[in-house]
């Protein structure tokens, strides 16, 4: 199992029960208000709406919240006005950080991510500098306990998706962009549930970080996430899996 891919997991578990869950909220109605805002307030005819929402259930997120977060993003509702950012650097190692950030005053957001990066060894690039070593991709996780791997890997194939691997409790099936939601629909109609979707980068190939500059990616990952404006940071690294352990 990859380290990038492990980490990612984990974040995703703890996020859901941990005390950050208001943190966790403002980042997901941040989401559905520009989905609203960018393709209307239907889920049924707005895919990246219907993924948002479908997201915040999972979380646990009150339907109120996520009523006024898509009557925001209408207009409807008056409230802050996010813009979509991406920033691209690298962490420790020469690892490649692709950063999604979604801010109502982009010099600020840019000013607090440089200082990250930089006060944990990194640095921030140019637009274009690291987000050609990624694919945008589908990825969608089943309950490995719940379903046969053969069962889910037969299903996701025939909804078109790309590939099903399991790792650790999970099942993660990947599509491309334009199959992510018809892989979705395919698994539903034959019964399988799943835990979490999301379009996500994947790095094309991962950078091995061991010992010090593990511990030190894995700071300058968390104090990312912590920060207010990001939305998603992806990497192509793979950290030592002893650091890991630490981390879980």
């Amino acid at each position: 199992m990859s380290g990038h891919s492990k980490w990612a997991q984990i974040k995703r578990k703890k996020a859901v029960v941990d005390q950050k869950r208001g943190k966790l909220f403002s980042k997901l109605i941040r989401e559905i208000t520009v989905a609203a805002r960018e393709g209307g307030g239907d889920s049924s005819a707005n895919a990246r709406l219907r993924l948002a929402v479908d997201t915040a259930r999972a979380a646990n997120m009150p339907q109120d919240n996520i009523d006024r977060a898509i009557k925001r993003g209408t207009g409807e509702v008056a409230g802050a006005r996010y813009e979509e950012v991406v920033y691209e650097g690298y962490g420790p190692g020469g690892v490649a950080l692709f950063v999604e950030a979604m801010t109502d005053n982009a010099n600020r957001t840019v000013a607090e991510i440089r200082r990250i990066l930089e006060r944990h060894g990194g640095n921030l690039g140019q637009s274009g500098s690291v987000a050609w070593q990624f694919d945008r991709k589908g990825q969608i996780y089943i309950d490995a306990s719940r379903y046969h791997e053969d069962a889910v890997l037969e299903a996701a194939l025939e909804a078109g998706a790309d590939d099903v691997r399991r790792q650790g409790d999970e099942c993660i099936v990947t599509s491309d962009v334009v199959a992510f939601h018809q892989v979705q629909e395919g698994l539903r109609s034959r019964g399988i549930e799943f835990s979490h979707a999301e379009l996500a980068m994947i790095p094309k190939v991962e950078v091995p970080v061991t010992g010090k500059e593990a511990e030190r990616l894995l700071k300058m990952l968390e104090a990312l996430d912590e920060a207010d404006d990001v939305q998603k940071v992806y990497g192509n690294y793979d950290i030592d899996e002893t650091v890991l352990a630490g981390a879980a």
